[in-house]
């Protein structure tokens, strides 16, 4: 058998394709950025064209700097940002619009509409979701009532939609000739449109949304061959599928009810394994899949969604001008001793969990002629702690688990002050493991699996080795002093978009 697994990760600002060896080490990688588009203010836009050539590329970069072939490839998996929504004709590949970002927000007033009749939970049991803008679903719907002729092709069935996996893994199966037309369960999840029990489209929910179920894709395990690569993968099995998040609580191993871990990218997502059991949110989290291989049973998860962190350390890149890479952000955050009195809440579309409040806009609070640039990127990355804390405490009380530790992974680990921070603000250890790339690894990982590359579960655990620690070091009395200025300051984003 081949020695190496290929993952294409694709995510909000960058297009990656890691191959791995046996050993879970990375072997080759190469890595692209694509475009972000704003055409108006809430509005976020990905050109599904661009995303699939970029993917390309990076394969090529990929095989070309680890000097591999196809043949020395034994899968393929894929992962991706989750809830991006691409819809496109099945005979041409080209889309009928921009691909929807998850943190786009034009679909309010669909969610306001829908929930007038049932509440924001309408179809929380079902699906496990609040009626929010983050989902697919309605992104979806916006489309079909928004895009001229895209309703009727739909119902012709001219039309395909499909979160950024699917869109991936048609054109890697052949698009136009003979692609392959799927999602895993993972990224159905999220569309609010699968049933969490069933693990099939919702027919009342599809007819609720006027969605025809003929342009959705099959859903399928996490785990399993879906078809053959074509292209510079020719002949390889595309093997794995899995959002972004639940690829990381794969690749952290987190294989037990009660293991948990965060993700520290353009958001924040903290998941906990809840095993076959789809336990139900009382506290803003949302009930997912975790994962699902082959014929085996599915494992649920809990998941914390924080809609800005990392990409909050680009605004003040990109927009502000007060860093020129992102990198620099932890340098000018230790010019200071702390955040001045000073809490920045980037409420830039919204919030998530565990509030889910679309009215909600950024805010920096506390603000004195004492306030340097310092402590504005000090407070710029205390949020991503906060908001995380905020996360947890709603975890405890759904799940009744308490979090010895906390495993990480995504860029933003690499900031040592953060992660020092994020133990502090926790009173928990903070777990930085060796191979970072754990989303990559978790669709690597699920790819391997199913064709045979790694014998099962225990052998990936055996994989899992810790490279940093973070044990807390603050008072807990300065620990909720502070927590509690957090909390007075998100209050202060709420009610300031008029839904009408």
């Amino acid at each position: 058998m081949p020695a190496y697994v290929a993952a294409i990760d694709q995510g909000t600002t960058s297009t990656r394709c890691i191959v791995f060896d046996r050993r879970g080490a990375v072997v080759a990688a190469d890595q692209q950025e694509h475009r972000q588009i704003y055409p108006q203010p809430g509005w976020v836009e990905h050109d599904p064209v661009e995303i699939w050539r970029r993917t390309r590329d990076v394969v090529r970069g990929a095989l070309q700097k680890g000097t591999l072939a196809a043949a020395d490839i034994a899968a393929v998996g894929v992962t991706n940002q989750r809830e991006t929504t691409v819809v496109w004709d099945r005979k041409t590949g080209e889309p009928v619009h921009p691909a929807i970002v998850w943190q786009d927000t034009r679909t309010g007033a669909i969610c306001a509409a829908l929930s007038r009749e049932g509440g924001p939970d309408r179809f929380r049991e079902r699906t496990g979701l609040p009626l929010a803008t983050y989902f697919s679903g309605p992104k979806l719907k916006w489309i079909l009532d928004s895009v001229a002729d895209a309703r009727a092709a739909a119902d012709a069935g001219t039309l395909l939609f499909g979160t950024v996996d699917t869109w991936l893994i048609w054109w890697l199966t052949g698009g136009p000739s003979g692609g392959v037309h799927v999602t895993d369960v993972t990224n159905a999840s999220r569309t609010m449109l699968m049933n969490l029990h069933t693990l099939d489209w919702d027919g009342e929910i599809l007819r609720i949304l006027g969605i025809p179920r003929q342009m959705l894709p099959e859903i399928r395990p996490s785990s399993g061959v879906y078809g053959t690569a074509a292209g510079d993968l020719a002949g390889v099995p595309v093997a794995g599928d899995l959002g972004d998040q639940q690829a990381a609580l794969f690749g952290q191993t987190c294989f037990a009810p009660g293991e948990a871990k965060n993700t520290y990218g353009t958001g924040c997502f903290m998941l906990l394994n809840t095993g076959p059991a789809a336990v139900p949110s009382r506290h803003g989290l949302l009930t997912t899949l975790a994962y699902r291989i082959g014929a085996a049973r599915p494992v649920y998860a809990l998941e914390g969604s924080i809609a800005i962190t990392g990409a909050l350390v680009q605004w003040l890149r990109d927009n502000l001008g007060l860093i020129s890479t992102s990198a620099e952000v932890e340098t000018l955050a230790r010019t200071v001793e702390d955040n001045g009195g000073v809490y920045v809440v980037p409420a830039f579309s919204g919030l998530f969990a565990p509030y889910w409040r679309s009215d909600a806009r950024g805010v920096i609070v506390g603000l004195t002629r004492y306030v340097t640039k310092g402590h504005l990127a000090r407070a710029a990355l205390e949020a991503t702690a906060y908001q995380t804390r905020q996360v947890l405490d709603a975890m405890h009380k759904d799940s009744g688990v308490a979090l010895t530790a906390l495993k990480v992974d995504g860029g933003m680990v690499r900031n040592e002050l953060l992660m020092q921070f994020q133990a502090d603000i926790l009173g928990v250890p903070v777990i930085r493991p060796v191979v970072a790339e754990t989303t990559a690894l978790g669709a690597a990982y699920a790819a391997g699996l199913a064709t045979g590359a790694w014998s099962g579960l225990d052998e990936l655990r055996a994989h899992w080795q810790e490279e940093r620690r973070w044990l807390p070091a603050m008072p807990a009395g300065e620990r909720e002093r502070l927590y509690r200025g957090w909390l007075k300051a998100v209050t202060r984003s709420f009610d300031w978009v008029d839904e009408s």
